[in-house]
């Protein structure tokens, strides 16, 4: 299953040039914020739209966050990110 493949992933990354792959394929760069502190790294997309017609108003609203635990010995200034 993905979650397997993606905890395979995490738990065999010992060499610290990646640590976790998100999935935010659904939201534009401009909504994705990542935030590195207190040792712990969380990644946070919202995206809103309202959409008016003659009839009605609909909004779309969608929400995520993932928060995790940086490994032991790594520095929060050595965190990177890139979408």
């Amino acid at each position: 299953s993905r979650t397997k493949r993606l905890g395979m992933m995490l738990n065999s990354s010992r060499n610290r040039s990646h640590l976790a792959l998100i999935d935010v394929k659904d939201f534009d760069p401009r909504e994705v914020t990542v935030m590195v502190k207190d040792g712990k790294v969380t990644v946070l997309a919202e995206h809103k739209e309202e959409r008016n017609t003659a009839v009605a108003k609909t909004c779309n609203y969608r929400k995520f966050m993932k928060e995790f635990n940086l490994p032991p010995g790594v520095s929060e200034d050595d965190v990177t990110y890139s979408l």
